[in-house]
C-alpha cells in the first residue's frame, strides 16, 4: 500500500495542551515517519475541535468571543506540535470554512439516516456528550454535584445509529476494522452486544449558537461530536478532492481510550451511512498518571509538555513517553523515573556508545573511519511491534542493540588492540561500531529524529565530525531546581 493516511483525534480547545495529548501526537508521528522511511506517500493530520457548549461557556467566563478564544487555544496546539517535532502535513480546525461547508454536505448525504425527534435525558457538558441510559452516574444527576449533568428536553435531529449495530459488530469481529489493543476491542464489542441507541446529533440554536448550522434548518446547530468526527474526511477534501480519493480509508487513527465509543461505534456508522470504507486500524492509547495520581488542577500536578522539554530536550520527552508509558495500558510519569531513564539509558548507554566510538576513531585513526560494513541485525521484530502500535516494545528491541554494542565495546577492548598495534583489526572493530550506530540511528529516526540525525552526521561521511556537546548531557534534577 503506497499511500498512508494517519490522523490523531483533534484536541478540544477548552484548555491548554497536556502530556497525554502530547503522547498521542508523538505516537502518530512515529508511524508517519516510519511510513515515509518506507517510501510511502503520507498524509498525517491533526488539529483542534472548537465548537460546543464548553467552549462557549469558557469564552464567556473570560470575556471573549468563542472564535477569539478558540483561535488562541488552537494556536497553543500548533505550537505544541512544533515543540515536539511533529511532522504533520495537515492541521484542521473545525472552525475552518472548508470544514464547515463539507460538514454540511456530509449531513445532506446522511439524510436517509437522519430524523427529527424529542430528546429527553441527561447531557454531560464536561464531555459534550448526551449520556446513554446505561451509562448514567446517579450522583451526577443531583444539582449539588460539582459536575452535575444538565437535564435536557428539546427537539433535535437524530441519527439512526441503531440500524448499524450488527454491521459494525461484524467488521470489528472479522477485523476488517481492527481495534487495538484487544482490551478496547472487547469493550466496544460488549457495548455493541447491548445494542446501540439512535443518537441526538443537533442542539437548538437558542440554547447553543456556537456550532455549525444544520443545513435547511436555521434553528439548529450540529452536535459537536457528530460534526467533529467528520474532520477525518473533510481534511482530505471529501468528496471530490484527489487527496480524499487517493488516501481514504485511513491507514491508522490514533485516539485516547475515553473517546473509543465515538470512534469505534458512531464514526463507523457515519462512514457506512455515506457508503465509505472504514479505517484499517484504530489504535487506542491509555492514560497517564503523575506520581501515581490522576492529573488534576486541584491537586496541582498537571504537567505542561514544555516543562519537560525545556529542561531535558524534545527527544528525551519523546523517548520516555514512547518507551516508559506502556503502549497498551495506563502508565505513570514521575520525575525520578524520567531522570533515571534520561541518565541511565539516553546518556550512559546511547550517548556513551556514540561518544566512545567517535573519541577512539579520532585518537587512533585521526578521525578516519574507513569502509563501513553493512548492518546485519534482524529488524523484523521492530517492524512487527510498530505494526501493532507497540512503541514500547519497538524501543525495547532497539535498546537491545544499544546495550549489545556497549557490551561489544567492553569485551573487544579497542584500546587494548591499539596497544598491540594491530591497525587492521582495530579498523574493523571501530568500523563495526560505526555500522551499528548508523543502524541504530536509522531505527531511532521515527522515535528520536534529532538524535538520529546527530548520530548520522557524526559518522556517515566516513570521517568523524565530532558533536559540539554530548548527545544527552547528564542531568541532576535536584541541582537544576536550585
Amino acid at each position: 500500500m503506497s499511500n498512508f493516511y494517519i490522523a490523531t483525534s483533534i484536541a478540544y480547545t477548552n484548555g491548554d495542551p497536556h502530556i497525554g495529548y502530547a503522547m498521542e501526537l508523538i505516537m502518530a508521528d512515529v508511524l508517519a515517519r516510519h511510513a515515509r522511511a518506507k517510501k510511502q506517500s503520507v498524509i498525517f493530520s491533526t488539529g483542534t475541535d472548537e465548537h460546543g457548549t464548553k467552549i462557549a461557556e469558557k469564552a464567556v467566563s473570560l470575556g471573549k468571543e468563542p472564535k477569539q478564544f478558540a483561535d488562541e487555544t488552537s494556536q497553543k496546539f500548533r505550537e505544541l506540535g512544533k515543540m515536539l517535532n511533529i511532522s504533520n502535513d495537515r492541521f484542521i480546525r473545525t472552525t475552518d470554512a472548508g470544514h464547515e461547508q463539507r460538514a454540511q454536505l456530509i449531513w445532506k448525504n446522511l439524510e436517509k439516516d437522519i430524523y427529527k425527534g424529542k430528546y429527553t435525558g441527561w447531557y454531560d457538558v464536561r464531555q459534550e456528550e448526551f449520556v446513554p441510559e446505561g451509562q448514567i452516574d446517579p450522583a451526577r444527576t443531583q444539582p449539588s454535584h460539582p459536575q452535575a449533568y444538565q437535564k435536557l428536553e428539546e427537539e433535535n435531529y437524530f441519527f439512526a445509529l441503531s440500524k448499524y449495530t450488527s454491521q459494525i459488530k461484524e467488521i470489528i469481529e472479522n477485523e476488517t476494522f481492527k481495534i487495538i489493543p484487544k482490551t478496547r476491542r472487547n469493550e466496544i464489542l460488549a457495548l455493541l452486544n447491548e445494542g446501540l441507541e439512535d443518537i441526538s446529533i443537533s442542539r437548538p440554536k437558542d440554547k447553543l449558537a456556537w456550532g455549525v448550522p444544520v443545513p435547511g434548518d436555521k434553528n439548529q446547530v450540529m452536535y459537536v461530536w457528530f460534526e467533529a468526527l467528520m474532520n477525518y474526511i473533510t481534511v482530505l477534501g471529501y468528496p471530490e478532492h484527489d487527496d480524499f480519493k487517493n488516501f481514504w480509508p485511513a491507514t491508522v487513527q490514533v485516539i485516547g481510550k475515553d473517546i473509543t465509543r465515538f470512534h469505534a461505534a458512531v464514526w463507523p456508522a457515519i462512514l457506512m451511512g455515506l457508503g465509505l470504507e472504514l479505517p484499517a486500524k484504530l489504535y487506542v492509547h491509555s492514560f497517564i498518571t503523575v506520581e501515581g495520581q490522576k492529573m488534576s488542577k486541584s491537586l496541582g500536578n498537571v504537567i505542561a509538555p514544555a516543562d519537560i522539554v525545556n529542561q531535558y530536550g524534545v527527544d528525551a520527552f519523546r523517548y520516555y513517553f514512547l518507551r516508559h508509558i506502556p503502549s497498551y495500558e495506563d502508565g505513570d510519569f514521575s520525575q525520578a523515573t524520567f531522570e533515571a531513564a534520561y541518565n541511565n539509558e539516553l546518556a550512559n548507554e546511547l550517548g556513551n556508545a556514540v561518544q566512545r566510538t567517535a573519541a577512539m576513531i579520532m585518537k587512533y585513526q585521526n578521525g578516519v573511519i574507513g569502509e563501513i560494513p553493512p548492518s546485519s541485525h534482524d529488524t523484523e521484530p521492530i517492524e512487527q511491534a510498530l505494526e501493532a502500535c507497540r512503541f514500547d516494545r519497538a524501543l525495547d528491541r532497539i535498546w537491545e542493540q544499544v546495550r549489545g554494542l556497549n557490551q561489544y565495546i567492553d569485551e573487544t577492548k579497542p584500546w587494548e588492540i591499539a596497544k598491540e598495534d594491530d591497525t587492521d583489526h582495530l579498523r574493523e572493530v571501530l568500523a563495526y561500531q560505526v555500522s551499528s550506530l548508523l543502524e541504530i540511528a536509522d531505527l531511532l529516526e521515527p522515535f528520536l529524529p534529532d538524535t538520529a540525525l546527530k548520530i548520522r552526521n557524526t559518522f556517515v561521511e566516513g570521517v568523524v565530525r565530532p558533536m559540539a556537546t554530548t548527545l544527552f548531557p547528564k542531568q541532576d534534577h535536584a541541582t537544576a531546581q536550585e
